[in-house]
């Protein structure tokens, strides 16, 4: 049974792969252990494993694991839907959120980031593929709401985050992805971050310019929901 430490060893050596095949510099693509319905414990062990950067999608699980590991130096992304009641937790106890999708919720992360803490790292959420399911904001409303978030203080806005229809095609993943990258080009705004690809679909985004690949499944195995 691999171990924790041995699915980072893969998935790094993954990411390696995917960014040399293309002529990228491999640190430019950043690793995002996607923590949801994990026991504290599991980020323990990839903390032991060189892992720093985790992902949590809900904020109640989320918390109670920040107490736990408090003796940690563990940077927390906010990466799920966010509930305008949720805003002030989510402000307070996380360095980056990748799941803006709304005026709203920006000003009222932007109003109650603590002056203490430096800026809050923010992308915003695009649903390039259109579901009806999936959050994110409708990319011809995307300029007006990166340019209204980047004037809000106490926020810094770094790029975009996605979550396209999953597919194993290849040649869908790559017309996502790079629909996500064109559309930050397109902003114009010096933003250098993009959010994108999962476990099955990391090396498609890493040839599109992904520089955060949130990887959940591959690094912990599958989640049993009902404990969530």
């Amino acid at each position: 049974m691999s171990t924790i430490a041995d699915n980072i060893a893969q998935v790094e050596a993954r990411i390696r792969a995917a960014a040399l095949a293309v002529q990228r510099d491999v640190t430019s693509v950043h690793l995002l252990a996607v923590s949801k319905t994990k026991p504290a414990a599991a980020l323990r062990d990839a903390y032991a494993a060189g892992l720093r950067d985790f992902g949590e999608n809900y904020l109640q699980e989320a918390r109670a694991k920040q107490v736990e590991l408090a003796d940690l130096p563990l940077c927390w992304h906010f990466i799920g839907p966010i509930q305008s009641n949720k805003t002030r937790d989510i402000a307070e106890h996380f360095a980056w959120v990748h799941s803006v999708d709304r005026l709203k919720i920006a000003q009222r992360l932007s109003e109650q980031r603590p002056d203490g803490l430096p800026p809050l790292n923010i992308c915003i959420q695009v649903n390039v593929s259109g579901e009806a399911s999936k959050s994110g904001c409708a990319p011809a409303d995307l300029p007006a709401l990166a340019h209204a978030i980047s004037a809000l203080p106490r926020l810094t806005l770094r790029g975009l985050m996605a979550i396209p229809e999953p597919t194993d095609e290849r040649a869908e993943q790559d017309a996502a992805f790079a629909k996500v990258r064109e559309l930050q080009e397109g902003l114009n705004m010096g933003l250098d971050t993009l959010s994108m690809g999962m476990s099955h679909d990391l090396e498609s985004a890493i040839a599109q310019g992904a520089t955060w690949v949130r990887i959940g499944t591959a690094l912990f195995g599958a989640r049993d929901y009902s404990q969530a």
